[in-house]
């Protein structure tokens, strides 16, 4: 009797798992503050953030120019809106300078360096985050292919140019109920994604979790605050989108802020371990 007593008394020595992390409520104020502190830690290392945003960046452009060279310009809407389901992960050297900027300011010198945050960035692809890059990865090309499955199915297999694509999609019954499909659909899944990535990307850089628990964790947060999760989602696709219609260009301020703000979401969101 006293043997399973001891036994049942030792449970982590059985292996037992820690408790998961516990998630906070957050409101709309939380939204603004955290915005307010992407924008501080732009303007704190503005060099370190349009070098990182500048990649993205650059990257969309050869996308897109790629899509137009193969004559696939029905996937370029789609590409773009796929800039938001990643953008947590495409983020994370914001996150490295945020947590940098969080030092007392006597240390900053010392902690924020090209080599420190480049070689902090290369570290953060242990092997949990390289699984969380292959379920963002795989949301990507999966949103991908029914955009590519949508437009197959209302548009038909036809080759449009940009411009009879354009009219195609503004000027026919067919055009509309694709857009209005794509729209549902991309809504869908980018809540999903949004749903259990939003935390998971910073937990995982700043903790030493498994994915699984990270991604759980981010659910059980997006869960516990419903309404202001939407307003965010809805905030980061609007703030993408006008980004977007400028060109890309502004990614550079728009990726950078936030990133920033998707850090101290994280601090807020879940409490110290």
């Amino acid at each position: 009797m006293n043997a399973r007593h001891d036994d049942a008394a030792t449970p982590a020595r059985r292996g037992t798992r820690p408790p998961p992390p516990q998630v906070n409520k957050v409101g709309v104020g939380d939204l603004i503050d955290v915005l307010a502190l992407g924008l501080q830690d732009f303007r704190a290392a503005p060099a370190y953030d349009i070098f990182f945003a500048g990649i993205y960046a650059v990257g969309g452009w050869i996308l897109v120019l790629m899509l137009f060279a193969f004559d696939l310009p029905y996937l370029v809407y789609p590409l773009a809106a796929g800039f938001a389901l990643i953008a947590p992960f495409i983020a994370s050297g914001f996150y490295v300078i945020s947590k940098r900027l969080e030092d007392p300011a006597p240390n900053r010198e010392a902690t924020l360096s090209w080599g420190i945050v480049l070689g902090s960035v290369k570290s953060m692809f242990s092997h949990e985050l390289g699984w969380m890059a292959l379920v963002t990865g795989f949301s990507l090309f999966f949103w991908m292919d029914i955009a590519a499955l949508l437009s197959f199915g209302f548009m038909g297999f036809q080759f449009f140019g940009f411009r009879e694509l354009i009219n195609e999609i503004f000027t026919t019954p067919s055009g509309w109920l694709f857009l209005m499909v794509g729209n549902a659909a991309g809504a869908i899944i980018a809540f999903a994604v949004f749903s259990y990535s939003v935390i998971s990307i910073p937990m995982l850089f700043h903790r030493d979790v498994d994915f699984i628990t990270a991604m759980l964790t981010s659910v059980r947060f997006v869960a516990l605050n419903p309404r202001v999760m939407a307003i965010w989602c809805v905030t980061i696709a609007a703030m993408v989108a006008l980004a977007l219609l400028s060109g890309l260009l502004g990614l550079f301020l728009v990726l950078p802020v936030l990133g920033h703000a998707t850090w101290h979401l994280y601090r807020h969101a879940v409490a110290p371990p």
